[in-house]
């Protein structure tokens, strides 16, 4: 993939460069030559192919978080298990309403 992305590079800096240097040609010639030949369709064809790449680090950070969050639900369920409710606990006091004066 990137062999493909260098080679059209150079392709597109000789270009450039002989725009320059051509008799006819100009600065500003040879830097659009070189943004419009050069920069733009490797960067579309570095975009396209590496999708399949940026799907695969999606799905493998959604099966971390997956397995993180069922570790964390694992480990809550574990703790809440060990404390028993007896119902002992002495009546609490009563709350105001919130955003009410008491």
């Amino acid at each position: 993939m990137y062999l493909i992305a260098i080679a059209w590079g150079y392709v597109a800096v000789m270009m450039a460069l002989a725009e320059a240097t051509s008799s006819q040609g100009s600065i500003l010639g040879a830097v659009i030559t070189l943004l419009l030949y050069g920069v733009l369709p490797i960067t579309i064809l570095l975009y396209i192919l590496g999708a399949p790449g940026r799907k695969a680090a999606r799905k493998k950070q959604a099966k971390a978080e997956a397995e993180l969050a069922a570790q964390a639900s694992a480990a809550a369920q574990a703790d809440t298990s060990t404390q028993a409710d007896d119902g002992d606990h002495a009546p609490a006091q009563p709350l105001p309403p919130v955003g009410k004066e008491a």
